[in-house]
């Protein structure tokens, strides 16, 4: 039997690590990595990090890299985008376990914030030990995620008093605020679809590669904001190759 822990790792800052992921990156006796490319070095890199801090001097452990496969970015059926993409990256995760664990072997996955938040990592590795051509168990062990992360930096609580608060992604919210909700906490958002509300009273707190030394702050009446928030991820973007950014939207 093969063990896979999925750690959520947190959104970028080392010391996001939860005692109970430190104790799970000390268990594993390999990590799997996805490359995603020259642009996502940064991202290896503080994976690479949190191990170097957070994994006990003299504790074996080796990196198992494969590339990770591409995406369309302009689908035109979106949910059947994801489902290929999601079984090629089974595909690519089935190989490690195969080729690259011995029997009784522990890897881990690290995945940025919490798994349970808008990633597939635990459908893909259950859809692994559902098929039975591997024999593996695996465990969850959650993060700190990029929501939480920003509710932090900014000093405020993602909710009103009495009042509910939506987590979704900027795809959805682009169909406008649902009935009954004010607050809205996005993610996944590469359109910048808060700009359609712009001429709307509404807040935003924003924030981009939080807990990491890119990261940035922006904070205020969306119509006040909106245009240097834009303007910010835009160079961001450009100068990184990638952004990673979250925000709540809030009627006031």
């Amino acid at each position: 039997m093969k063990k896979i822990l999925i750690i959520g790792i947190g959104a970028g800052d080392p010391d996001y690590i939860t005692v109970q992921a430190v104790k799970a990156l000390n268990r594993a006796d390999l990590f799997f990595l996805m490359d995603k490319g020259p642009a996502k070095t940064k991202l290896r890199a503080l994976r690479e990090e949190i191990c170097r801090r957070h994994i006990a001097p003299g504790h074996p452990h080796r990196f198992v890299e494969a590339p990770s496969p591409s995406r369309d970015t302009a689908p035109a059926d979106y949910r059947a985008s994801v489902d290929e993409l999601n079984e090629a990256k089974q595909a690519v995760f089935e190989a490690m376990i195969r080729d690259e664990m011995n029997d009784g072997e522990t890897a881990g996955i690290l995945v940025w914030g919490d798994p349970m938040l808008y990633d597939s990592t635990i459908r893909n590795i259950e859809a692994i030990a559902a098929s039975g051509r591997q024999s593996i168990s695996y465990e969850v062990i959650p993060g700190i995620t990029a929501v939480q992360a920003l509710a932090a930096r900014h000093g405020i609580p993602l909710n009103r008093i009495a009042e509910p608060v939506l987590l979704t992604t900027g795809r959805k919210l682009a169909e406008g605020f649902p009935d009954g909700i004010d607050s809205a906490a996005v993610l996944l958002d590469g359109e910048d679809t808060y700009r359609r509300f712009a001429d709307q009273d509404v807040e935003i707190y924003w924030g981009a590669y939080l807990g990491t030394p890119d990261e940035i702050l922006i904070s205020g009446r969306l119509k006040d904001v909106a245009d240097e928030i834009h303007r910010r991820r835009a160079e961001a973007r450009q100068k990184n190759g990638w952004i990673m950014d979250t925000y709540l939207l809030r009627r006031r």
